[in-house]
């Protein structure tokens, strides 16, 4: 039963299922965060890794139009229209903006969210010195 469990906690963020992640609150005095970036069409999001998955903070930027090809596993665009409806993603000048910090449960999902459409979390964030999530995990 706890390998089903455990299979199951990897599953469903994976598919844009948060309905067993845990929020996290933010703890005075906790480690130093570092920044991450994730850019498309010169439009720029920030985060930063909790042990949850990644916080996207509020003004960060996403594009206004979804990828053709997320039609195909809608995922993206779902999360997206709940962020919409939440009123923590809106419409500004040609382009989305969130309005509060928002915790995806993997860097991948925040991603998606972002380039409205599939992304690779681990290619598509950076830190301050360009180096990818990738990167930053392999050392």
């Amino acid at each position: 039963m706890e390998i089903f469990l455990e299979k199951i906690h990897q599953l469903l963020p994976v598919l844009g299922v948060e309905v067993l992640v845990p929020t996290t609150a933010t703890i005075a005095g906790q480690r130093k965060i570092e920044t991450l970036s994730c850019e498309i069409k010169g439009l720029k999001a920030i985060g930063h890794l909790t042990p949850n998955g990644i916080v996207v903070v509020a003004g960060s930027q996403a594009v206004l139009t979804e990828r053709p090809s997320a039609q195909k596993y809608p995922w993206p665009i779902n999360m997206r229209q709940q962020l919409k409806d939440q009123g923590a993603l809106k419409e500004n000048s040609g382009h989305l903006i969130f309005t509060k910090d928002i915790e995806f449960s993997s860097p991948s999902a925040a991603a998606a969210v972002i380039h409205g459409g599939h992304a690779n979390g681990l290619t598509a964030w950076r830190n301050k010195n360009g180096k990818t999530l990738k990167e930053l995990e392999s050392i």
